[in-house]
């Protein structure tokens, strides 16, 4: 699962328009109000991702251990 706050959410067209925006003068980001609020998103995005992958591993570990 990735993260995407940062990017902004083309519509259809924009996305079709950007096939052939070869420059990347189309690339849209959203904007923070300051530097730290990008990286209090981008730090905590990180970690959920980081705990959904022990969650994952640790339901995983625990069907095998069933199935024993």
């Amino acid at each position: 699962m990735g993260s995407s706050f940062l990017y902004a959410e083309p519509s259809f067209w924009e996305g079709a328009a950007r096939l052939f925006d070869f420059g990347g003068t189309m690339l849209e980001f959203n904007r923070c109000v300051a530097p730290e609020q990008a990286d209090f998103f981008a730090l905590r995005a990180d970690w959920r991702a980081v705990g959904d992958d022990i969650r994952r591993a640790h339901r995983l570990f625990e069907k095998q251990q069933k199935q024993r």
